[in-house]
């Protein structure tokens, strides 16, 4: 991490963690998640370099999911890993909840930069799949818009084609991994690299529908068995959000 992001992050932990350990988080979410927005830009919607996904927006269980797949070491990075070891489900529910509240534009797409081949493989992979491989098509779980679904779908749109490559990679390498069973993982092992490639290139450049707000439930029959869409959501005290 950048020492400029470290610095911020530090501070805001220093800042945070007396109302942090005093139990029940504060009333004003803003101020409690200024060490996420430290890194991951202003309300969560990402660095302009892509390296710090856009968070903003995206479905409340799944950003719960990913909290403690951090906390829980299903996922590596340090720094995540330090800033929620402390932090119960309850509290990374609201934070969850906080930013998936947030509805915020998106910026427009990057300009193309694969060859034309590269980006129809990629198109063909998301819409359609590769029945030969078993490898179905990201749109019949991740939705025909492909702004995820609630609450534990993420969408694919508005996100880097580095991110978007370097986390299907993780999953391809066994780096990154979810709730058993582990379905993106299997699929991503049956992905070439080139596969990886052409699916992030063709992702990173299409608009944002809708303001990429998530489907209201999931496909009732995804095609594969996925432990991230049964985890179960802890009951908070604050009733829901807007």
């Amino acid at each position: 991490m950048r020492s400029r992001g470290w610095g911020a992050l530090l501070a805001c932990l220093l800042l945070s963690a007396p109302a942090w350990a005093a139990g029940p988080p504060a009333p004003d979410m803003a101020d409690r998640v200024l060490p996420c927005t430290a890194c991951h830009g202003k309300e969560g919607r990402a660095t302009p370099d892509g390296y710090f996904p856009r968070i903003a927006g995206k479905p409340s269980g799944y950003l719960y999911n990913q909290l403690r797949n951090f906390r829980e070491g299903r996922r590596s990075y340090p720094q995540m890993a330090y800033l929620l070891t402390h932090l119960g489900d309850n509290y990374l529910h609201e934070i969850a909840r906080h930013f998936a509240a947030l509805q915020l534009p998106y910026a427009s797409p990057a300009p193309p930069t694969a060859p034309q081949p590269v980006l129809d493989r990629g198109r063909a992979l998301v819409r359609q799949g590769d029945a030969a491989r078993d490898v179905p098509a990201c749109a019949a779980c991740h939705g025909e818009r492909l702004t995820g679904a609630a609450p534990f779908v993420p969408g694919l749109l508005g996100v880097s084609r580095d991110y978007l490559a370097s986390q299907l990679g993780a999953w391809r390498t066994g780096q990154r991994h979810a709730q058993a069973p582990d379905c993106m993982a299997d699929i991503a092992r049956r992905l070439s690299l080139d596969d990886v490639q052409a699916v992030a290139a063709w992702l990173a450049t299409q608009p944002v529908p809708d303001g990429g707000r998530p489907a209201a439930a999931a496909p009732a029959e995804p095609p594969l068995r996925c432990g991230s869409l049964q985890a179960p959501l802890p009951a908070t005290a604050r009733g829901p959000r807007p």
